[in-house]
């Protein structure tokens, strides 16, 4: 199915994280959203760029990310403006970002509509993606209304934060009541008894006059330090103005700085086969496995008495693995990481004191 690509819409890919859940396959240097995680032969980037062709002009694609990737965003985007990569000069969360871009896109089309996307999102199916965006879309037309697409659960997952939403439904809208930060099991499983909760995927649409009139209201420290470079944007003098102001900005995301203060706020649900791929786990559960339940990634494998393992080595490696039952099992040629699925929290640590006694070099 096609759509009619809107030119007053524009797209926020967010694309300056490092990854860490997925150390070490994900670096610094190099981090998840550049990856060919999937083995689909393009990266998450690649996709999420190419799914939103579906929405609006290329031109309109826009790719937030740090100073340290813009190399890797042109090689891997070749047809993306320079123009049309933002980068910050240092990480301060999304909210600094997320206006830094407001700012830049009002300048160029006051009328816009945004659609803020994270760049590193797993969509099973897209058809009903491109659907209910385009119903958001539809929506924030006629409402000043701050958007959030919303996942059914499936399962009580202790990963992922949580919206609950009134039973009130306007126009497939429903408004959100709170948010909730990423549960215990036992609240995870409240949730899904009591219904009336959706997973928080973190895509966000908007008025770019919505989320400025937001920022003015509830984070004006970030508002006013942005505003200051309204004769900047989109000319010669914004990298100056940004390379000084942006690290003036507070550290916060824009689900504390906005949406969870916010009174404006609805949710469309939507089932299209989404996963935020956040962690080893959950890449295993939307990898192809063999006969017994590996998801293997590499040259060849000698898997004796090995099951429900997920196993990535180098193209030039073989592995011989024996006895193991659930395990993660990475090797990036500099790292190897063995580590039972059961504590892959602990891996974002793990990764912070490797990078501690054994240097940058493996951060």
């Amino acid at each position: 199915m096609s759509y009619t690509k809107k030119t007053d819409t524009y797209v926020l890919i967010m694309a300056g994280g490092v990854g860490s859940r997925f150390w070490p396959k994900s670096r610094n240097n190099f981090p998840k959203q550049f990856i060919d995680i999937l083995g689909t032969g393009k990266s998450l980037l690649q996709m999420t760029y190419d799914r939103f062709l579906e929405i609006c002009p290329p031109e309109n694609i826009f790719i937030l990310s740090n100073n340290q990737y813009i190399d890797l965003i042109q090689e891997q985007l070749t047809s993306l403006p320079v123009g049309n990569i933002i980068a910050e000069p240092c990480r301060n969360n999304t909210a600094p970002c997320i206006a830094f871009a407001s700012f830049k896109i009002s300048s160029l089309n006051p009328n816009a509509k945004i659609v803020v996307a994270p760049s590193d999102h797993l969509i099973l199916n897209e058809p009903v993606f491109i659907e209910k965006v385009n119903a958001c879309l539809d929506y924030i037309e006629d409402h000043d209304a701050l958007l959030t697409l919303g996942i059914h659960p499936t399962r009580p997952d202790t990963g992922y934060g949580y919206i609950n939403y009134k039973p009130e439904l306007e126009e497939g809208v429903y408004k959100v009541n709170r948010f909730h930060e990423k549960p215990n099991l036992e609240t995870a499983k409240q949730f899904l008894n009591d219904g009336g909760y959706l997973w928080n995927a973190g895509i966000f649409i908007w008025r770019v006059s919505s989320i400025l009139s937001a920022l003015s209201a509830y984070v004006p420290e970030i508002y006013g330090l942005f505003e200051q470079g309204k004769d900047h944007y989109n000319t010669d003098t914004e990298t100056d103005f940004i390379s000084v102001n942006y690290p003036l900005s507070p550290n916060i995301s824009i689900d504390y700085a906005i949406m969870e203060k916010a009174t404006n706020v609805y949710t469309i649900p939507g089932d299209f086969g989404w996963s935020d791929l956040g962690t080893w786990a959950s890449l295993y559960e939307v990898l192809d496995r063999d006969e017994d339940n590996n998801a293997f990634a590499g040259h060849t494998a000698d898997l004796s008495d090995t099951t429900n393992c997920i196993i990535q080595i180098p193209n030039d490696k073989v592995a011989v693995i024996k006895g193991l039952d659930n395990f993660i099992v990475v090797d990036d040629g500099k790292v190897l990481l063995i580590y039972p699925k059961a504590n892959e929290q602990e891996i974002k640590e793990v990764s912070k004191t490797i990078v501690s006694s054994c240097g940058e070099d493996f951060a």
